[in-house]
């Protein structure tokens, strides 16, 4: 099939590179001219383990290009993605639908014969009707059907969440719009892989409260970490027991400095927003909304905590800041709360992150950033693992230990235990509800 995705961002790309890999003609359309030429030179903006390759495989078998015109890579297109921004509007926590809404106006100013208008971007519920209203206003006579199509792609693993999902859900209003979206999920029917074919409706609320739920159990299990360490209990043990019950399920009870990046945080204020505007508030969401932010402010006093009460004068050493391993993104990261707090109490920070640099500089001025922990960690007060990048899985404790003043860490993501910081010469160890070593 020819399909046309608008938007080179991180769902649009992902979806393009991977429509192409099933055999399909895709066409990638952006505005941005700097976009599309790192693309046509073989380099991906975003980080994405294995998405570099796969782009340069589908590129030189012919299936896979980039453009600038949305005209000519509308010839013969018998599906259109739409994989634009939706950020969160300022003010009202509302996703803006400003660039969906463009993109649908201008696919009917250049499409001539039947077309499905598919929208893979996260929308409030009504979207795709408002989508199709707009289109018809457009292009009266004007042939095509709406669907939608809510990604569900987690940052560091999304190609294999595309060729292997748990479901794909796909909203429709007609049969013919039903068949189109089936041969373009052919590969995957033909694998069993689950197809939840529904209404416009349900199939943008799946995304919201997929995510929202989510997003629950992270906050849930983050609470009753701070329960833990006030009662001796230990999290991760809690969290097992739990999640053998199938019922409950062991994936996202994973205590932490709490949850952010692209998804979650939007996802859930836009949520949020429509319960409001549609007089059911969603009471649990933004309970999740405002405990999640109380979360990360909680690691700065933890962090207070190991640094004697003050962080003035000294020297912390930040071991990861995007919000989750194998990414560039740092959107709404626990890092974006904790380290501005660092250096406004009067600490030098150092920040080591494989792939945080880029972003990190301009989101956290007046740090300084190294390539090696044990570099960063010298003659540092406190090191704190803020994001579990393999790097930090397998630290040597005893040598970083040995090259800092004041051996002290803060274990935000639970990777070690007080056995290995008391083995490796910490004098102080804190971590996510368990147990911790004072100085």
């Amino acid at each position: 099939m020819r399909i046309v995705v608008i938007g080179t961002g991180y769902v649009g790309l992902v979806s393009g590179v991977c429509f192409s890999d099933f055999g399909h003609d895709v066409v990638c359309v952006d505005k941005d001219a700097r976009k599309i030429d790192m693309l046509r030179n073989g380099k991906v903006p975003i980080f994405e383990p294995g998405l570099d390759r796969l782009m340069i495989r589908n590129v030189e078998a012919g299936r896979l290009r980039f453009t600038l015109d949305l005209n000519e890579a509308m010839e013969g297109a018998e599906a259109v993605f739409i994989a634009v921004g939706t950020p969160t509007r300022r003010g009202d926590g509302h996703a803006d639908l400003t660039y969906v809404m463009a993109a649908a106006q201008e696919v009917a100013q250049v499409a001539k014969d039947y077309i499905v208008v598919v929208t893979k971007s996260t929308v409030p519920v009504g979207t795709n009707r408002k989508v199709r209203d707009v289109m018809a206003a457009t292009a009266p006579d004007l042939d095509f059907d709406v669907a939608s199509n809510p990604e569900f792609l987690r940052e560091g693993a999304a190609i294999d969440d595309f060729m292997k999902p748990d479901r794909v859900v796909v909203g429709v209003e007609t049969e013919r719009a039903a068949k189109v979206m089936a041969e373009i999920y052919r590969p995957l029917y033909l694998r069993e892989f689950p197809i939840v074919v529904t209404d416009l409706e349900s199939a943008e609320m799946i995304k919201y409260a997929a995510n929202a739920f989510l997003a629950t159990k992270i906050t849930f299990i983050n609470e009753i970490a701070a329960l833990c360490e006030k009662v001796g209990a230990d999290v991760k043990q809690v969290a097992r027991g739990m999640g053998l019950d199938n019922r409950i399920g062991k994936k996202f009870l994973h205590a932490g400095p709490g949850y952010g990046g692209s998804c979650f945080p939007k996802d859930t204020k836009a949520l949020a927003r429509i319960g409001q505007e549609n007089a059911s508030p969603m009471l649990i969401t933004e309970a999740v909304i405002n405990i999640n932010e109380q979360v990360k402010r909680r690691m700065v006093d933890k962090l207070l905590d190991l640094c004697d009460g003050s962080f003035n004068g000294k020297t912390i050493a930040i071991m990861g800041v995007t919000f989750k391993p194998n990414t560039d993104d740092m959107r709404d990261a626990p890092s974006l709360t904790v380290v501005p707090a660092l250096l406004g109490g009067g600490a030098k920070v150092r920040v080591v992150d494989p792939q945080g640099r880029h972003e990190g500089e301009h989101l956290l001025p007046g740090v300084e950033w190294l390539d090696d922990p044990y570099a960063a960690s010298a003659n540092c007060d406190l090191v704190v693992i803020l994001t579990e990048w393999n790097e930090f899985r397998a630290l040597d404790l005893t040598r970083m230990a040995g090259v800092m003043k004041s051996p002290r860490m803060a274990d935000l993501r639970n990777v070690y235990s007080v056995e290995d910081a008391k083995n490796a010469g910490f004098e102080a160890y804190s971590s996510i509800g368990r147990p911790g070593m004072g100085a």
